[in-house]
């Protein structure tokens, strides 16, 4: 802070001068004691100068609702929202979210460096804060083809940055506890520049657990269990509660949550779209849930702040107290958290005070699809025997089974699609270099009939990923998101039934959250009506995890079906 700001700070505190604004009337939560407290709150420039009796240029009356300190994602990647970061900041921050901590890995994997510079000048100047880990893992693995690769001396040319935190999510898990060379260069980079290592470890335990935590990884979002949490905070981790729209992990794990460990644990959304934003709400949809789950409000609320500014070491917010910034939450009550306003850095939030047109797409992250030569016949799938392996859909879960079946084959060994065993093909697509890639898999409980669904969205690579009953709809599927850009696409009996267009590296569009969440809504239907996709199957994000080969058990990449239990290349034929 600079000394003028700093001594003006000091004399609004004394009472010396007066505060830009003050807010009266407000039960406060203090999150270090863990207690309610009362007073005026004054602000100035942009800082809370402290709580007591203080008179101001500007009043506002919160007139006996109570006041937290702005709530903040610890894991997110706003790519999964599907719109550019302006339009994601309009979504989130009357919710009351006010820092978010991103991971960009999404439009990194498609764009690399050129991405991750993307998204720092388009979240530059909104009123929701937005922090970078670097992503660590592009490609995720080496089993398949992206659009950059960032090694440590790619990563080297943007860890200084003022709003990078540290690496993102080390999803490598097994050359992370291998020790390969090329992970141990990005970690010792992180360590050098005085920045964080995120984790994603599922499933890790034991002395593997032991390994993955002395290569100095600082947090896992990843934890199904309360024993897989207890684990990771006795070694010393933190722990995000993910609540997503794919992923619902917050209730599971406050069984786990005490008075005495609940300044490791913090919550994040990773993957959450408008949606379930617009539906559901963001950080205060978790403070619900803990609620509801009969953890304590306070307790709650200091997870969503504190904990969260401790773990990232942003020790300029996550409180209300003197010379914080003044990022505030007005609630209703501490059991709906309705929001009734929000203040970011000192200044009422007003959607209509912020700049509304439309923002462009820069050419340096759009027209990012180039399939080759791809027709229907790459999608052909001979195989040399009828006993197949075969990727099992679990619903609301990222995670799949592996399994296998008997299915039909032609005269020339060729599988014929054969929807009474509720088995359909997948395919993934390589969709960055032009390299004529296509991995094929068979995969159960997905249910779609007489069709096929597309889109870009296949986590990490973000190839294109199709699935279908039949090979014509298939092919027509990809080829029309290739011709979009990127995005998502319908496809019903040789024609397109609805599509979404994702000009923005074929992962975000610039039209906002509400046309999302209502251009959805009709995909969504039309998905379960006229393509028969299951219920409790979500047609589009769960198709765009079945591509990411460090979630077990059986994914597909571009290169192949792949088995993460043991990270190889798997025949077709079991």
């Amino acid at each position: 802070m600079e000394l003028e700001k700093r001594k003006r700070l000091i004399d609004v505190a004394s009472g010396r001068e007066q505060a830009d604004l003050v807010i009266v009337g407000a039960h406060i939560v203090d999150v270090y004691n863990g207690r309610l407290i009362e007073g005026d709150v004054a602000i100035v420039d942009g800082h809370i100068a402290g709580i007591g009796s203080y008179e101001g240029r500007t009043t506002y009356d919160a007139g006996g609702a109570f006041l937290l300190p702005g709530l903040i994602d610890g894991h997110v990647h706003i790519e999964s929202s599907l719109v550019d970061p302006q339009s994601f900041s309009k979504l989130v921050v009357p919710h009351g979210t006010t820092t978010v901590i991103a991971d960009p890995h999404e439009i990194c994997n498609v764009c690399g460096l050129e991405g991750f510079d993307y998204m720092v000048e388009a979240s530059g100047h909104l009123p929701l804060e937005v922090f970078f880990m670097l992503p660590s893992c592009v490609p995720a693995t080496a089993f398949e083809h992206s659009g950059a690769v960032l090694d440590a001396g790619v990563l080297s040319k943007r860890i200084g940055e003022t709003r990078v935190l540290g690496l993102g999510e080390m999803m490598d898990m097994v050359g992370t506890i291998a020790a390969e060379g090329a992970i141990l260069d990005k970690l010792a980079l992180s360590e050098a520049n005085g920045k964080l290592t995120d984790g994603h470890a599922p499933s890790v335990a034991g002395n593997g657990l032991n390994a993955y935590v002395a290569a100095s990884i600082h947090t896992d979002h990843e934890c199904a269990t309360v024993e897989e949490m207890n684990d990771r905070i006795s070694r010393g981790m933190y722990v995000l509660l993910r609540e997503g729209s794919a992923c619902h992990d917050v209730r599971n794990l406050l069984k786990g949550v005490t008075e005495r460990n609940a300044h490791m644990c913090l919550f994040c959304t990773d993957d959450r779209q408008p949606r379930s934003i617009l539906e559901s709400g963001h950080i205060d949809n978790h403070l619900r849930i803990a609620v509801e789950e009969g953890l304590d409000p306070i307790l709650a609320v200091r997870m969503a702040t504190l904990s969260a500014a401790d773990c990232y070491r942003l020790y300029d917010r996550g409180a209300i107290a003197p010379g914080k910034l003044a990022d505030l939450v007005v609630v209703k009550d501490l059991k709906s958290f309705e929001v009734v306003d929000v203040f970011t850095s000192g200044l009422r939030y007003d959607e209509d005070r912020w700049d509304s047109h439309i923002p462009s797409v820069p050419s340096v992250v759009s027209g990012r699809v180039d399939i080759g030569k791809f027709d229907e016949s790459s999608l052909h799938l001979n195989l040399k025997s009828p006993h197949v392996r075969v990727i099992d859909i679990h619903s609301e879960s990222v995670v799949t089974g592996s399994s296998t079946a008997t299915v039909q084959l032609d005269a020339e060994n060729r599988y014929v699609q054969d929807s009474s065993q509720d088995i359909v093909k997948l395919a993934v697509v390589e969709r960055h270099k032009g390299t004529g890639h296509v991995g094929l898999a068979l995969i159960r409980g997905y249910g779609i009939t007489d069709g096929a669904v597309a889109t870009t969205i296949a986590h990490d690579s973000h190839n294109i990923i199709v699935a279908g009953d039949n090979d014509r709809d298939m092919a027509l599927a990809v080829h029309q998101v290739a011709e979009l850009g990127g995005g998502i696409v319908m496809v019903m009996g040789g024609k397109v039934i609805d599509s979404l267009p994702l000009p923005i590296a074929g992962l975000m569009t610039n039209l906002g959250g509400p046309y999302v969440a209502e251009k959805f809504q009709t995909m969504h239907r039309k998905a379960k009506e006229l393509l028969k996709i299951h219920e409790g199957i979500d047609p589009f994000m769960t198709l765009s995890f079945m591509a990411l080969p460090v979630i077990p058990h059986l994914k597909v990449t571009d290169m192949g079906l792949f088995d993460v239990d043991l990270f190889s290349f798997v025949s077709i034929e079991a």
